[in-house]
């Protein structure tokens, strides 16, 4: 079992900025991934951005250039950092961690999400 706590969820005007922050805590045998996706009132749920071991990152096309992703491997935390926010930015964030274990002889990942946190841009 793992669980994900984000935080640093706000209001601010387009054009601000807004860290949020994410521990992962419990039974962790290896976190392959981490990363946040976003959910905007009556849109899909959507990635924003994800880091892998080897920090390998991925961004939505939509972020590139305004929100950064960093990880800390050891503390099992993902933090993502966000500029230049955007009215469409308004979402609620949510954390993931993608864990390996294995039971027996089978190797499986799977991917834990936190409950969210609300990054509301408004002005």
């Amino acid at each position: 079992q793992v669980q994900l706590v984000e935080s640093g969820g706000g209001l601010v005007q387009p054009g601000g900025s807004l860290n949020l922050s994410c521990a992962a805590s419990g039974s962790i045998f290896n976190i392959n991934s981490m990363g946040w996706h976003r959910q905007a009132p009556g849109k899909q749920r959507e990635l924003v951005a994800r880091m892998a071991n080897g920090e390998g990152t991925d961004y939505a096309d939509s972020v590139k250039g305004r929100f950064t992703i960093s990880r800390d491997s050891a503390k099992n935390t993902v933090a993502l950092q966000m500029h230049s926010l955007k009215a469409e930015d308004k979402a609620v964030y949510y954390c993931s961690a993608d864990v390996a274990s294995s039971d027996g002889g089978n190797y499986f990942e799977e991917r834990y999400w936190g409950l969210g946190t609300q990054g509301n841009v408004s002005s």
